[in-house]
């Protein structure tokens, strides 16, 4: 856990631009953490891609999604799953929903998700599905009543990934990085699996022995460090570390406005 709210939110800025540089997350999706200070409030970014979002975009919102202050800018409308997850688990320090393209063939057939390799083991053995049709009807899809949020939750548990149907996934973890290494590697995996099967045949899924073992690796080894600083300097390759102002933090930052330029 970062020990200062600006040590939390460069942290969470930098975890919002890796789940984008590994294309986990592309224009829709985002990751948000519990308040390092106050457990009954958590952070989440205002409305923009993530792949763009620095340490001054956070706005501090309570559980029941609602924000501290007015932000003066857009927010996302699916804030309500990272509330009512916080709400419903206190283990949970983090929080990512995202759209990846490797789990779509998955959620388009209520596959389910099976740890094929070691790594994958962060998603469980077939964690559980949430299908919104079947409580609420036909909908946009997207997830924007409390009650829909507190739906999900009920639907996550105690596992720490949740399929939803023909939508996305939704992950959760005990800290920023745990809930980054989760999504990563639960992504990969589900691009092997998916792979695997259009080979033919069954696909072999590790053990309950051998998937509570693997799961350990990010906690009790070297693996979770040495792939934060490795996602790290993919972002810094590419050109996006997050920068904050030199003006005090606030919110959320409110866009510029364009100068007009001056006629010669």
């Amino acid at each position: 856990m970062a020990n200062t709210l600006k040590d939390a939110c460069a942290e969470l800025a930098l975890a919002n631009r890796m789940v984008a540089n590994e294309g986990i997350i592309d224009a829709f999706g985002h990751v948000s953490m519990r308040h390092p200070d106050n457990p009954g409030r958590y952070l989440l970014s205002r409305s923009r891609a993530p792949e763009l979002v620095t340490p001054d975009d956070f706005i501090e919102y309570d559980l029941e999604s609602q924000p501290a202050r007015d932000p003066g800018v857009g927010q996302y409308s699916e804030r309500v799953i990272h509330g009512e997850i916080y709400k419903a688990r206190a283990d949970v320090m983090s929080v990512c929903h995202h759209h990846c393209a490797a789990f779509m063939p998955l959620l388009a057939t209520g596959t389910d998700y099976v740890p094929i390799f070691h790594l994958g083991a962060v998603g469980g053995i077939k964690p559980p599905y949430w299908d919104q049709h079947d409580e609420f009807g036909d909908t946009n899809m997207l997830v924007i009543k409390p009650e829909e949020g507190a739906s999900l939750a009920r639907a996550l548990g105690s596992q720490w990934m949740v399929l939803m149907k023909r939508h996305g996934v939704t992950v959760a973890g005990t800290s920023v990085k745990d809930c980054v290494f989760r999504s990563i590697y639960s992504a990969r995996n589900a691009e092997y699996q998916v792979r695997a099967l259009t080979v033919g045949g069954s696909v072999a899924s590790l053990t309950p022995g051998e998937a509570e073992l693997a799961g350990q690796i990010s906690r009790k080894t070297t693996g979770l460090m040495r792939s934060w600083e490795y996602w790290s300097i993919r972002v810094a390759k590419a050109g996006g570390v997050p920068r904050a102002s030199k003006k005090p933090a606030k919110a959320a930052a409110k866009p510029r406005r364009l100068r007009k330029m001056r006629r010669r």
